[in-house]
Parts: structure tokens; sequence; C-alpha cells
């Protein structure tokens, strides 16, 4: 029998009964999809957003849009996948994927997992240096301190685990939201932005960013991380509580992944303000952002507000993602180790590599670095994607939960398109 996922807070969180509003039993499902929308508003956006908001003005909005539809498509599709079957994708993969085909699975997705944590790892050292002076190796180490903070706040229960994710995110729609009212950015080109242009597709340098932000965007560990924790909740298991559990934890992760629209489309117009409409096109560096920021845009609170937005995304990032790494090992691997173990083990093969490349390239390289992991994060997404649609569109799995044809018929087009980004991108890094 497959075990548990995440066993120490498998249905921990109460749900109201039949006989309650539907509000109430909606509010029971919140939180799920805000730890989930953690992952698109990590640095590694950043780097993306603020690439292509400096080189292209808002024409990349288009791209920021179109990423966050695939993604509430495919955390849908991930949602249901954990409520009707009561497994996680990395359970999922390994009850129906032969031997070999499943260690390919969880070694693709550990480098996803490795790929994120640099870019946030990194982003949040960076925030500590720009904000307390720390050197980028005493920035990595500390973030490790994450590993501790989730075993602590799962002690107290899983919703304080959220409490404090919805904390940081707020700290994040306040700093943005006040950059966003001292750009004044105009209206009419923002709205023209989220209009899909041809230009993205033939010029390279513009794909190349585009690549990187639905790379950014759509989080494969996402998809393993949201199927397990959407199971906290105690909703009845039958077919009728599922579908209710499928419905509100759906509405859940749209309304989350929503407000990781505005924070990534923020940040792409504060730098198409501050960097592209000054001349400042070449601004790819997150320090030297944060440096230009307060001068270009005559507030000297600006600067502040962005890296205290990069560091409580740094440490919200890292959080969710040492969650992340747990369920893929416990997932694919069916290890059994105490829980600090557990959280010791899979925080450590994302942060070895992260402090070795601190040690290697120092401060430089930095954003450079923040590209490549979105690139890789790129080029892992179908080992993650392929497998999810798969899994929702067999009978002989989902029972009545099946998504419908058209849907799967969207689904096989969504990981379509992103195996054709990644393939283009693929030939391109290959070719030189």
């Amino acid at each position: 029998m497959t075990r548990r996922s995440l066993p120490d807070v498998f249905a921990s969180v109460s749900v109201p009964g039949p006989g309650s509003s539907t509000l109430k039993r909606l509010l029971a499902f919140i939180g799920p999809g805000y730890l989930i929308s953690v992952g698109y508003m990590d640095p590694g956006n950043w780097a993306t957003d603020l690439q292509g908001g400096a080189q292209f003005g808002y024409t990349l909005l288009s791209v920021v849009m179109m990423s966050n539809l695939m993604a509430v498509l495919l955390q849908a599709l991930a949602t249901r996948l954990g409520v009707a079957t009561e497994m996680d994708l990395a359970q999922a993969c390994r009850v129906r994927c032969p031997r070999p085909v499943n260690l390919l699975l969880w070694i693709a997705c550990e480098l996803a997992i490795i790929a994120c944590d640099l870019a946030e790892v990194i982003g949040t050292a960076v925030a500590l240096q720009l904000l307390f002076g720390f050197s980028l190796l005493t920035g990595s180490l500390l973030s490790a301190l994450d590993a501790f903070v989730v075993l602590l706040l799962m002690g107290r229960g899983f919703r304080y685990l959220e409490a404090f994710i919805i904390g940081l995110l707020s700290v994040i729609a306040v700093c943005f939201g006040m950059q966003l009212f001292m750009a004044g950015p105009p209206v009419g080109g923002i709205l023209r932005g989220f209009i899909p242009r041809p230009e993205i597709l033939t010029n390279h340098a513009m794909l190349y960013i585009a690549i990187g932000i639905i790379g950014a965007t759509v989080m494969p560990h996402n998809l393993y991380l949201h199927s397990s924790i959407v199971q906290t909740r105690a909703y009845e298991r039958t077919p009728s509580g599922k579908r209710e559990a499928i419905r509100f934890a759906t509405i859940d992760s749209t309304m989350a992944l929503s407000f990781a629209l505005f924070i990534n489309a923020a940040i792409l117009i504060v730098a198409a303000v501050a960097f592209h409409d000054t001349g400042h096109r070449d601004v790819t560096d997150i320090a030297v952002a944060y440096h230009l920021l307060s001068p270009v845009l005559g507030v000297s609170l600006a600067s502040t507000l962005f890296a205290v937005a990069l560091l409580a995304a740094g440490m919200n990032s890292t959080i969710t993602g040492t969650l992340a790494g747990q369920i893929v090992m416990e997932g694919f691997l069916h290890l059994r180790l105490p829980d600090w173990a557990r959280r010791l083990v899979t925080r450590s093969l994302a942060i070895i590599p992260v402090v070795i490349a601190s040690i290697w390239f120092g401060d430089r390289s930095v954003d450079d670095l923040l590209m490549l992991s979105q690139v890789i994060l790129s080029m892992q997404l179908p080992c993650a994607v392929i497998p999810l649609v798969w899994f929702v569109t067999r009978k002989d799995m989902m029972g009545e939960f099946k998504v419908s044809r058209p849907v799967a018929m969207l689904a096989w087009l969504v990981s379509g398109i992103i195996l054709a980004l990644n393939f283009e991108l693929l030939y391109w890094t290959v070719a030189g």
C-alpha cells in the first residue's frame, strides 16, 4: 500500500460539515494555493522579469500572462490528481511507471529542485547583502535555516506554515504596490503589452527570455508539491467530498496564481519604467537594479522596498522548496526517515551546489546563474508535465475524476508548446 503523502499533516486541517455555509467550507481550503504561488514569484522570476522589462519594455507581459494561464491549468490538474487518487505526483510515478523511467524522472526532478534552489538561495543571499552587507556565501549558508523553520511550523500545524507564507506574500504585495505607485506606468503601454506579438518568436534574444519566463513561472516541483499538500484537508473521502475538494482547491490555486500574476507583471512593469524608458536597457543585475531604482524613480524608499520584497520572496521560496524536496524524495524513493533528517537531507542536496557556486564565482555572475537556473527548470518541465497529464487522462487511475476530452486536449496542447519551446532552446544551446 502506498504511504500517505506528508503523513504527519495528512488530513490535519479540519473542514466544516455539510451543513456549513459554502463560504466557510471554501475558506477551509484556502492556503495550499498560496504555498504554490510562492514558486511563481521567486527570485528566478525576478531575474527573468527584470531582464524582460529592462530590455523590451512591456512587450513580454503577454508571455507572463500566458505562462500564468498555463500554470493555472497545470496546478488544477495536480490538485485533481492528489484528491482523486490520494497520491502525490511522485507517488503516482513510482506506482505507475517502470523502474528505469521512475529513476530518470526522479533524477530530473531533483535537478529541477536544485536549479530552483539555486535561484532562491542566491536571491535570499543577494537581498541580505543589499540590506545588511553580508557576503554571498554567508547569505547562502543563512538560507539553510529554512529547514528548521519548516520543521518548527509544521510541528505546530500546517495552518501555521500557511499563515507564515501568506504573511511574507503580503509583504511582497505591499512593496510592489508602493513601487508601482512610485513608477506611475502608462496604462496604455501596459494594456498593449498583454497583447501577444509575433516578434517574440522571431527575435531570438526576446524568445530566450520568454522561455526563461515560462521556465521560471511553471515550476516542475510545484506540481509535486500541490498534489501533496491539497491532501492536508480533512474533506470526506467520498466521490461527492472529493468533487467539492477539487472545486474549492482549484478556486484557491486560481486566486493565488492571479496574485502571482500581479507580482510578476509588477516586477516587469517597474523594470520597464525605471530602466527601459530611461535608457538603462542593459540592466540585468539585481544589485545594479537595486542601486538604480531610487535615483531613477526619485524616491529614496524604492530601493529598500525592492530588497525587502526580494528577501521575503527568497525566504518563502526556500521554505516551499524544502517541502517539495521532501515530497519528491519520499514519493519516488519511499524513504522512511525522521522529519528533521528528511528535511536536512533534501535541503543539503540543493544547498551544497549553491555554496560551491558561491565560493567559485563569488559575487560575480549572480544573474547569469539565476538565468541559467530558469533555463534548466524549463528543460525539466516535460518530465513533470507529461506524467501529470497522462495520469489525469487515464480512467483506470482517476475513475470518474478523469478530465474531459476538451480539457485533455488543452493540457496536451500546453505540454506540446512547452516541449517545442524547450527543443528550440536546446537547439540554440547546442548550436551556440
